[in-house]
């Protein structure tokens, strides 16, 4: 578990979504793929620390949210500004392409 990603869970995904920039890495333990993109979401925890919010679900522990936004291949990255879905990747994303996202969101 990334140390400074926030680890959502059915019960306070809303909440911690709800306002400001927020990446959400949606993941489960078995998934070789999520862990290649681990180390990414963890260096963005840090490079956006203060800025905008980055968070872990574990699909298999919180299907109710993965449900909700029709997560059927993971690893799944959604971005969310104030609630809304800013941008989603599907797959193994690069860091490149994560930052973009989270500035034009920033922005």
């Amino acid at each position: 578990m990334a140390a400074n990603a926030v680890e959502l869970t059915d019960t306070n995904f809303e909440n911690e979504t709800r306002t400001g920039v927020c990446l959400v890495d949606f993941w489960a333990e078995w998934c070789p793929p999520c862990r290649m993109v681990t180390p990414i979401v963890e260096e963005l925890a840090a490079d956006y620390a203060g800025k905008a919010k980055i968070c872990k679900l574990d699909t298999d522990a919180h299907r109710q949210t993965a449900g909700k936004f029709s997560i059927t291949a993971i690893p799944t990255i959604i971005v969310f500004k104030n609630g809304e879905v800013a941008k989603r990747f599907t797959g193994v994303t690069s860091k490149q392409d994560l930052k973009k996202s989270l500035d034009e969101a920033l922005a």
